[in-house]
C-alpha cells in the first residue's frame, strides 16, 4: 500500500512540475506592447494627400497643407518599397489617415 501511495505521489508531481517550468507554459501572460514617444509632432513639408488607407490608389480624405502638424501613429512598409505614415493630425476635421514617406 505505501509503494503504490509513493508512486501516485510521485506521478501526481511528475505531471504537475512542467507546467510550472517556463518552457512548460506556467506563468502564460501577453507581452507588453511599448511604444516610442516621439519628441514632438511632425510638420508637412510638402502639400501631400492624407489617403484612407496604404495604397497609392486609396482616396484621400483630405490635402494637407505645409507645416501641419501631425502625430506619428504608426509606419507601414509598402510594396513598392516605400513606407507609410498612419498619422493623427492635431488640427482640423480629418482625424488620422495615410501619407506616403
Amino acid at each position: 500500500m505505501g509503494g503504490v501511495l509513493r508512486w501516485s505521489w510521485l506521478l501526481g508531481v511528475a505531471l504537475m512540475a512542467p507546467a510550472a517550468l517556463p518552457a512548460g507554459g506556467g506563468e502564460f501572460r501577453q507581452p507588453q506592447v511599448r511604444r516610442r514617444s516621439g519628441s514632438g509632432p511632425l510638420h508637412i513639408s510638402s502639400d501631400c494627400p492624407l489617403r484612407l488607407s496604404p495604397l497609392a490608389v486609396a482616396p484621400s480624405l483630405s490635402t494637407l497643407a505645409i507645416g501641419t502638424p501631425c502625430r506619428l501613429l504608426r509606419r507601414w512598409p509598402g510594396d513598392d518599397g516605400q513606407d507609410w505614415l498612419q498619422v493623427q493630425v492635431l488640427s482640423g476635421d480629418c482625424p488620422r489617415g495615410w501619407l506616403r514617406a
